[in-house]
């Protein structure tokens, strides 16, 4: 029975994060913190009354060290960096939500991320969490990045055309669209239900902190460099993440042989579902699973790839996936706790 703490439970990450591990059978939630809100936890969050006595103090790192031997930290953009440190030190396994541990150049960081990386010797161990492309190396790992919602729609739609036939990819464009909770838990007036309701916008065109990591992760899976053109959309819903991705092609190629190309690929991949040809994915079918729905089509002239990828952004896209990277990294069924 591993001990797991959670930093960041206010946020609806670390609150997906603590459902799924109160009912997972390898594991026993023994810590949680949060420096914007403090009680029991069924009070901030009342949908668990009756299942959890905890209660949530801000972040201590005695408490954490001593009563965990693995850290989620659910916590925004440049404060995991600031945590994490000291957690590895003292010998407790961490996988970390924000985008801290994703890009491997603190310059890159900085230019994205706005504030200077302060972990550089730990950025360069951290293994990025996503398991159908570097499991062995994740159940190694004691650092773990767990990838953004964006990316992990976009490359596990990429990852097999761009391991194949990377170098008959010319250009690739994402058009991404995400429920509300994909920003947070926060008062911004722009997040606020008459702002989002019956409205549908896109934000941060070819400027989005995830294209980068996309790019990295991308390059890494071809095997040559790779850049896309990655156009973000707020969605009027909770959660739930679309993307359409087109792949321009120097070669024709037809539908079923890139359903054959995703089919093997993907062939004992228990969280990545491929769709028949023919058919599409929806948002409503992943909603509250760790599940991935894939479909490919291609044009009449053979040159364009057109793949659609759907999650849960609060699940494979965040919390779900982190529990995926906990489960290999301890030594548990890769599924447990998620199905």
């Amino acid at each position: 029975m591993k001990k797991v703490g959670i930093v960041g439970i206010s946020g609806y990450s670390g609150h997906t994060a603590l459902k799924i591990l109160l009912k997972h059978p390898g594991v026993r939630v023994t810590y949680v913190s949060a420096n914007n809100t403090q009680g029991k936890v069924d009070d901030i969050w009342p949908d668990l009354k009756g299942q959890t006595a905890l209660k949530c103090t801000p972040f201590d790192l005695d408490k954490a060290t001593t009563s965990c031997e693995v850290i989620l930290l659910a916590v925004p953009h440049t404060i995991a960096m600031q945590l994490a440190p000291d957690l590895l030190k003292a010998g407790l396994a961490v996988i970390d939500f924000s985008g801290d541990y994703r890009l491997k150049d603190p310059e890159q960081y900085q230019q994205w991320y706005i504030e200077e990386h302060v972990d550089k010797k730990n950025l360069k161990k951290a293994v990025y969490g996503l398991p159908e492309l570097y499991r062995e190396e994740i159940k190694k790992a004691k650092l773990v990045s767990n990838p953004g919602c964006y990316p992990t729609a976009a490359l596990l739609a990429l990852a097999p055309i761009g391991a194949t036939q990377g170098k008959k990819i010319t250009s690739i464009i994402i058009d991404a669209k995400s429920g509300v909770s994909g920003a947070g838990r926060k008062t911004v007036t722009s997040m606020m239900f008459c702002e989002v309701n019956g409205n549908f916008k896109a934000y941060k065109v070819l400027n989005h902190q995830h294209a980068p990591e996309i790019d990295l992760y991308l390059s890494q899976v071809t095997g040559k460099p790779i850049s896309v053109n990655f156009v973000p959309h707020l969605l009027p819903i909770n959660n739930g993440i679309l993307e359409t991705i087109y792949v321009s092609l120097k070669e024709k190629t037809t539908a079923e042989a890139v359903h054959q190309i995703y089919k093997k690929f993907y062939k004992t991949e228990p969280f990545v579902r491929l769709l028949n040809i023919g058919q599409q994915p929806e948002i409503k079918h992943v909603v509250g699973t760790n599940y991935c729905d894939i479909a490919v089509s291609v044009s009449q002239n053979g040159k364009l790839l057109v793949i659609t990828s759907v999650i849960d952004n609060l699940l494979k896209g965040a919390a779900g996936q982190a529990v995926q990277n906990m489960n290999l990294m301890c030594g548990f069924p890769e599924t447990q706790g998620l199905k």
